[in-house]
């Protein structure tokens, strides 16, 4: 059986068509990255964010195997849509409250 997928977007690719990815392993870490972002700056940088969302989804990504493309797929496509937002040098990110 072929799981499921949902389209995701790029910010860094706008011209792009949106890509089909696992909607289980999309939303569950979304909803990890949007749980653990803070709602203002400074926010996390990418290993922060990593070292927050990872305890949520060992269930899914034992070990943290894979889950850095998954958390990257999250993040290009949640700013895309405006739900994230990046800021400064080196690069951190936070919810838009």
């Amino acid at each position: 059986m072929k799981a499921e997928t949902i389209l995701v977007e790029n910010i860094a690719s706008p011209d792009s068509p949106p890509r089909p990815v696992n909607r289980e392993k999309f939303e569950a870490t979304r909803d990890a990255v949007l749980a653990v972002l803070p709602t203002s700056e400074p926010g996390f940088s990418y290993a922060e964010l990593k070292a927050a969302a990872l305890p949520r989804l060992e269930v899914l990504f034992p070990g943290g195997d894979k889950i850095g493309w998954w958390l990257k797929c999250v993040q290009l496509d949640q700013e895309a849509k405006g739900v994230i937002v990046r800021h400064g040098k080196p690069l951190r990110w936070y919810r838009k409250p």
